[in-house]
Protein backbone atom coordinates (compact mmCIF):
# COMPACT_ATOMS: atom_id res chain seq x y z
CA UNK A 1 0.00 0.00 0.00
CA UNK A 2 1.20 3.46 -0.73
CA UNK A 3 0.85 6.32 1.71
CA UNK A 4 0.11 8.75 -1.09
CA UNK A 5 -3.13 6.90 -1.80
CA UNK A 6 -5.91 9.46 -2.18
CA UNK A 7 -8.28 7.35 -0.08
CA UNK A 8 -8.71 9.19 3.23
CA UNK A 9 -9.64 5.92 4.90
CA UNK A 10 -6.41 4.14 4.02
CA UNK A 11 -5.47 3.92 7.70
CA UNK A 12 -8.44 1.61 8.34
CA UNK A 13 -7.21 -0.69 5.59
CA UNK A 14 -3.71 -0.74 7.05
CA UNK A 15 -4.92 -1.35 10.61
CA UNK A 16 -7.32 -4.08 9.50
CA UNK A 17 -4.67 -5.92 7.50
CA UNK A 18 -2.22 -5.68 10.39
CA UNK A 19 -4.76 -7.04 12.86
CA UNK A 20 -5.36 -9.96 10.53
CA UNK A 21 -1.62 -10.51 10.03
CA UNK A 22 -0.78 -10.54 13.74
CA UNK A 23 -3.86 -12.60 14.60
CA UNK A 24 -2.72 -15.28 12.14
CA UNK A 25 0.86 -15.10 13.42
CA UNK A 26 -0.51 -15.80 16.90
CA UNK A 27 -2.56 -18.70 15.49
CA UNK A 28 -5.94 -17.26 16.48
CA UNK A 29 -9.26 -17.44 14.70
CA UNK A 30 -11.37 -14.29 14.53
CA UNK A 31 -13.73 -15.79 17.09
CA UNK A 32 -10.86 -16.45 19.50
CA UNK A 33 -9.50 -12.90 19.24
CA UNK A 34 -13.00 -11.54 19.68
CA UNK A 35 -13.47 -13.61 22.82
CA UNK A 36 -10.12 -12.50 24.27
CA UNK A 37 -11.06 -8.86 23.67
CA UNK A 38 -14.72 -9.20 24.73
CA UNK A 39 -15.78 -8.06 21.26
CA UNK A 40 -18.03 -9.70 18.70
CA UNK A 41 -16.61 -11.89 15.97
CA UNK A 42 -18.45 -9.68 13.47
CA UNK A 43 -16.58 -6.64 14.78
CA UNK A 44 -13.21 -8.33 14.23
CA UNK A 45 -14.34 -9.51 10.82
CA UNK A 46 -15.42 -5.99 9.85
CA UNK A 47 -12.09 -4.55 11.01
CA UNK A 48 -10.12 -7.03 8.97
CA UNK A 49 -12.28 -6.77 5.86
CA UNK A 50 -12.07 -2.99 5.66
CA UNK A 51 -15.81 -2.48 6.12
CA UNK A 52 -15.44 -0.75 9.48
CA UNK A 53 -14.72 2.96 9.50
CA UNK A 54 -14.20 3.84 13.14
CA UNK A 55 -12.45 2.31 16.11
CA UNK A 56 -11.36 3.77 19.41
CA UNK A 57 -7.74 3.91 20.44
CA UNK A 58 -8.71 2.03 23.60
CA UNK A 59 -10.03 -0.86 21.51
CA UNK A 60 -6.94 -0.85 19.29
CA UNK A 61 -4.75 -0.88 22.39
CA UNK A 62 -6.68 -3.83 23.81
CA UNK A 63 -6.38 -5.75 20.53
CA UNK A 64 -2.65 -5.02 20.33
CA UNK A 65 -2.14 -6.32 23.86
CA UNK A 66 -4.01 -9.54 23.11
CA UNK A 67 -1.91 -9.97 19.95
CA UNK A 68 1.32 -9.25 21.89
CA UNK A 69 2.33 -6.38 19.60
CA UNK A 70 2.92 -2.70 20.26
CA UNK A 71 -0.05 -0.60 19.16
CA UNK A 72 2.15 1.31 16.71
CA UNK A 73 2.73 -1.94 14.78
CA UNK A 74 -0.96 -1.89 13.83
CA UNK A 75 -0.26 1.31 11.87
CA UNK A 76 2.81 0.05 9.99
CA UNK A 77 2.41 0.15 6.23
CA UNK A 78 2.38 -3.30 4.64
CA UNK A 79 4.24 -4.58 1.62
CA UNK A 80 1.95 -5.49 -1.26
CA UNK A 81 2.89 -9.14 -0.70
CA UNK A 82 1.36 -9.05 2.79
Amino acid sequence: MRKENADNNIIYTIVGKNIRKYRKVKGLKQSQLAELCHLSEGFISDLESNTFRTISLNTLYLISKKLDVHIKQLFDDLDESE
